[in-house]
């Protein structure tokens, strides 16, 4: 059997891997894009997180390019509205997120990508990578077995920096974590009758006796919140003390949000009010806020997130608070921009430490973890995996190293495909 050359391989279909993958078909390269499960999306669809955000900062738009163009056009096709992003006021971040139909979006990535004249892989891992002679040799496995391609670079969005990991680079996996989040619909209820201090009594009562964690239905410790039952469910709860980086990990943490969401159902249906009680739907995998890092040729540290500083090779925006959603479960610690403040991203955190023609773009860029806490929203990793489309096509193409691209001819590229660049003075 022949063996398949690629000029660019991206892992991971998520909001940054979507974003690379149409870049780089667009930019007329041969891509293909490896995905883990059945649909792409990412945490907008399998974690059922379908709210991305943020595209705006101070009412002026930060965020454009392939990334915007998506969610546009599934609020079109959907028939839905954008919300009002002149309102726009400090520490009311979550009113500028962008509801957005699952369903709909997952299958407009795929016309996307299709669109684009990318290759999708879907039901596929990375087993192993290895350089030779200017290409990356790539080891998949694929339902049928392991199976070898080439590619002249890869860009890792698995969130988790996998291929980083697998290729040899250094990385970051994290001792202490923030809790994941099971995300759920709820319905048979109406809130108008549930009488909130009885059922925060018996929330109490179940919790003393074992048969609730408190983190069932809180973020907190010792405190009751009603914001599972007003939403209707969605991300109120978090899963505690599992490192979901490797398999293991991972699997845990799906069988111990399972196993939350169960309790809860089982307390909430001996309940007054909620005899009617059903679970509509809840999200294929928990929704994980960290796990690892790649250590890169920069890092982004709070004070360079929070100051906003231009970095001389800034390649995307970012904006958002810092939220850190506390490993003691004391809750979500969030610490709103100064006015004014838009940070960026610089393409030596997207770039692992000794590395060459590999790029990550995400999650699990080289950033402490305040930083990382905030960077990590999908409207900014989607401008971080257009700018890593840019340079892999750019890098391929011309045979250059992604480190020795021109910062302007980058931005040249991501303003010719709508995207918003930052200004370096």
């Amino acid at each position: 059997m022949s063996i398949e050359l690629y000029d660019v391989v991206v892992v991971g279909g998520g909001s940054a891997g979507i974003n690379a993958a149409i870049q780089a078909g667009r930019m007329g390269v041969k891509t293909l894009l490896i995905e883990k499960n059945g649909i792409l999306g990412g945490t907008t669809t399998v974690g059922g997180v379908n709210f991305p955000g943020l595209f705006h900062a101070w009412k002026k738009q930060i965020i454009k390019g392939i990334g915007w163009e998506l969610v546009e056009k599934c609020i079109n096709t959907c028939g839905d509205k954008m919300p009002d992003f002149s309102l726009q006021e400090r520490g009311q971040h979550w009113r500028e997120q962008v509801l957005i139909n699952k369903a709909i979006y997952s299958a407009l990535c795929d016309e996307f990508l299709i669109d684009a004249g990318t290759t999708i892989l879907f039901h596929t891992l990375i087993a192993d990578i290895k350089d030779e002679e200017n290409l990356k040799n790539i080891t998949i496995c694929t339902k049928t077995g392991l199976q070898t391609i080439k590619s002249k670079i890869i860009i890792d969005c698995t969130a988790d920096a996998n291929c980083a990991s697998i290729a040899g680079y250094e990385i970051n996996i994290h001792k202490t974590h923030q809790p994941a989040t099971l995300v759920c619909q709820a319905s048979g209820y109406n809130v108008n009758d549930i009488n909130f201090d009885k059922l925060k009594e018996e929330y109490e009562k179940n919790v003393s006796e074992n048969k609730l964690l408190f983190n069932d239905i809180s973020w907190s410790k010792g405190s009751f919140s009603n914001k599972w039952i007003l939403k209707y469910g969605s991300n109120a709860n978090h899963i505690f003390d599992i490192n979901a980086f490797d398999s293991q990990g991972k699997s845990k943490l799906e069988i111990e949000g399972r196993k939350s969401l169960l309790r809860l159902y089982r307390f909430l249906k001996t309940q007054k009010g909620f005899e009617n009680l059903t679970i509509d739907y809840v999200s294929n995998e928990c929704g994980v806020r960290e796990t690892a890092n790649i250590i890169g040729k920069k890092t982004v540290t709070h004070q360079d997130y929070t100051s906003g500083k231009v970095w001389e090779d800034a390649i995307s925006y970012s904006f958002y608070p810092i939220d850190l959603h506390q490993a003691d479960a004391t809750g979500v610690s969030i610490e709103p921009l100064q006015e004014g403040v838009v940070p960026t991203i610089p393409r030596g955190a997207m770039l692992p430490k000794n590395s060459t023609n590999f790029l990550v773009a995400g999650r699990c860029i080289s950033s402490d973890r305040l930083a990382n806490s905030a960077l990590r929203i999908q409207a900014s990793c989607m401008a971080m995996g257009q700018a890593a489309g840019v340079m892999a096509s750019l890098s391929a193409r011309n045979n250059i190293e992604v480190s020795q691209l021109k910062i302007s001819e980058i931005h040249q590229h991501l303003v010719e495909h709508n995207a918003i660049v930052p200004e370096i003075k």
